[in-house]
């Protein structure tokens, strides 16, 4: 099949999709055990992920086990409806967004279901989240091993859908390196158990292996730890022990449907220690990452002053590596070998997290480029041998410079992967063609340093347009053959990674006014740090509400991306008389906890207060106002006119009821004398 078209059975699938929704909803109830929701706010809040795209899903799924996932996969087959799994949506090439049924594996499949101390493995459901499993290991001295920024939200599902890296990767690997096994459904419904030894290869896979051996020893670049673009096929040759499940991970959800996994754990460091070495600049620390990989280091991540504006307790320097080593004696030998400005050796668990939050709050502080104006992902997470990654990072600040453009490099830089936003203009047609120039300038770039598009977030819409600049069309079509017998149908997350959508298609920025609520809540990118629960929280308070329900509408990534659909007048259609975005900014209790916590600074206080403004403005919406507004919105009035009368009108059994207020609780007796009158 031709590159970049779609497969036959996806074709069109937008229009079916939208002229079957009833029958494919009223199906799935009767064939689930899960909920299935088709409603307005339920597809607006599956309508992105933490990339720049946007496509509006049919209705979302949350199944309760291997058996629902089986049955809604049946279903949508038969309807002719692409499936798309998703964790916390917090992907950055488009991977979780979808035209037909989302999956959404965290509401009940998010157990940890084992864990075998003895052994180092651990059985985890898909939606569990990292933290949780983090937390639950640590007893035992374990963790697991890869762990991204996003930690204490990203599921385990999710990670292994984009082979996720995290910190801790020079010296613990991607997921693929920690993944022992895998339970998968296909589209077709068969369910396999991914091993080693070709274990759980659907029919005619090897074969096709076999026919290519010679392209596939070939084709991969080498002396590339964070190569997370493409299919992962050499994983499949015979000297690499034909492993199935390594193959299989990184897939991006486009050949089948993890339900469960059994993942390697490995010690937790005796005595962390983080050594924080200031260089010159950041291709200095660039250049200095690659040479203390031989001191075994668990962590090289750096990071440049453009970044850590305002953070306190750092070395001397334009930019920094943060190493973690286990031990006094480690630190030492660290700081002797490096050739560094500056260093500091932070000891104090408390200093140290501290230290790690300016990091992991990068993917959202990244957004606000110092001076004004928001930066976008798009160009987010390449990867080039560690060696050539200071030479990479001086031509990219030169192509950002050519093309006018601004972003904030920072990252695994032991690993060769950065990570950068760019401030992208993505409202208007020049700016759109901008940014793909300006993105196959890059691919072109990195393939010339021997790099992978992608060295952690997998590719998605984002780059897989551009994956035969790295592999050639002989390799990408092969990508194409296995992805054909995995899923024959094309139903499972169609346009991504193979036969993809073009890479300016579908902006999640089309059609948005420049002005206005919509334009301010589409500051949210989607790195979902209000979705934290439980011990994962520390010190944040964003957001009590989600911590209540557990309901994405209830996050304040919810809310943004409910007022951002609501703008744009698609899928909430009644603009600022919307009951979905009322009923969603209900539990906002205003308490500006997003305004301090969130990386990008979105303020939902803000946005409630104009929304409920203009919701019940005019002579209609007067009228539309809850009792409670009435009463408790005009209390500092009826006090005025009633004083300590409202005392006797509070004692009535029904005076609550008839205030619009909850009648649990005793309403307040207003005092003999005011603070202002005492005083």
């Amino acid at each position: 099949m031709r590159r970049g078209t779609r497969h036959p059975c996806v074709v069109g699938t937008d229009e079916r999709v939208a002229g079957k929704g009833g029958a494919l909803a009223a199906e799935l109830r009767s064939a689930l055990a899960g909920d299935v929701d088709f409603g307005a706010s339920a597809r607006a809040l599956a309508t992105m992920d933490a990339s720049n795209y946007r496509r509006v899903p049919a209705g979302t799924v949350a199944p309760r086990d291997a058996d629902d996932v089986a049955a809604a996969l049946e279903v949508c087959r038969r309807h002719g409806v692409p499936v798309v799994a998703r964790g916390a949506g917090t992907s950055i090439g488009g991977q979780a967004t979808g035209t037909g049924v989302v999956l959404d594996l965290t509401r009940h499949m998010n157990g940890l279901l084992s864990v075998d101390p003895e052994a180092r493995t651990a059985v985890v459901a898909p939606g569990l989240v990292l933290g949780r499993l983090r937390e639950a290991v640590r007893p035992y001295g374990l963790t697991f091993g890869p762990d991204p920024s996003t930690h204490s939200r990203c599921t385990l599902g999710g990670m292994i859908g984009n082979n996720a890296c995290g910190a801790h990767s020079v010296a613990w690997g991607t997921t693929a390196d920690n993944i022992h096994s895998l339970d998968v459904v296909t589209h077709r419904g068969d369910r396999l158990t991914l091993g080693t030894g070709g274990q759980g290869a659907p029919p005619g896979l090897l074969d096709l292996v076999g026919r290519h051996l010679a392209l596939l020893r070939t084709g991969y670049p080498a002396g590339l730890p964070r190569r997370i673009s493409g299919y992962a096929l050499d994983a499949l040759l015979p000297e690499r022990g034909t492993d199935v499940v390594r193959s299989f991970v990184g897939s991006e959800g486009t050949l089948g449907v993890v339900t469960g996994a059994t993942v390697g754990l490995v010690p937790l460091p005796a005595e962390p220690v983080l050594v924080v070495l200031g260089y010159a600049d950041e291709t200095a620390a660039a250049d200095a990452a690659a040479g203390l990989l031989p001191y075994g280091p668990l962590t090289v991540e750096g990071m440049a002053a453009d970044l850590v504006r305002g953070a306190t307790g750092l070395p001397r320097g334009g930019a920094w590596l943060f190493c973690e080593v286990d031990g006094e004696g480690a630190a030492r030998a660290l700081v002797r070998a490096a050739d560094a400005v500056d260093a500091a050796v932070v000891r104090d668990p408390a200093g140290q997290r501290a230290l790690w939050r300016i990091r992991e709050d990068a993917a959202g502080t990244a957004t606000r480029l110092p001076g004004g104006g928001n930066a976008w992902p798009g160009w987010e997470d390449c990867a080039v041998p560690p060696a050539r990654l200071g030479a990479y990072l001086r031509e990219f600040r030169a192509l950002l410079a050519e093309f006018g453009l601004r972003g904030i490099p920072y990252g695994h830089f032991g690993d060769g992967c950065v990570h950068v936003r760019v401030d992208f203009d993505l409202w208007t047609g020049k700016g759109v063609r901008d940014f793909r120039r300006f993105s196959e300038a890059v691919a072109d770039l990195v393939v010339t340093h021997g790099g992978s598009l992608s060295g952690e977030h997998g590719d998605g819409q984002a780059r897989a347009e551009l994956l035969p600049r790295m592999y050639g069309d002989e390799l990408v079509a092969l990508f194409g053959a296995v992805k054909d017998v995995w899923d024959p149908d094309g139903g499972m997350n169609p346009g991504m990674l193979v036969r993809p959508r073009p890479l300016d298609e579908g902006l999640r920025f089309e059609g948005l006014p420049l002005v206005g609520v919509g334009r301010e809540a589409a500051r949210c990118v989607g790195v979902a740090k209000c979705r934290v629960a439980g011990p994962s929280t520390g010190d944040a308070v964003m957001c009590p509400s989600f911590r209540a329900t557990g309901e994405e509408k209830h996050s304040t990534r919810g809310r943004a991306r409910l007022l951002h659909e609501m703008a744009l007048g698609e899928v909430i259609t009644d603009g600022w008389r919307s009951e979905e975005v009322r009923e969603a900014l209900d539990l906002c209790l205003s308490c500006k906890g997003c305004r301090s916590d969130c990386p990008v600074g979105v303020d939902m206080a803000v946005y409630k207060a104009e929304f409920l403004d203009r919701h019940y403005a005019g002579p209609v919406g007067r009228w539309r106002r809850p009792r409670s507004h009435w009463t408790m919105g005009g209390l500092p009035h009826w006090l005025d006119l009633f004083g300590r009368a409202v005392n006797a009108a509070t004692r009535l059994p029904f005076a609550a009821r008839l205030a619009g207020v909850t009648p649990t609780r005793p309403l307040p007796r207003v005092a003999a004398r005011t603070l202002t009158a005492w005083f």
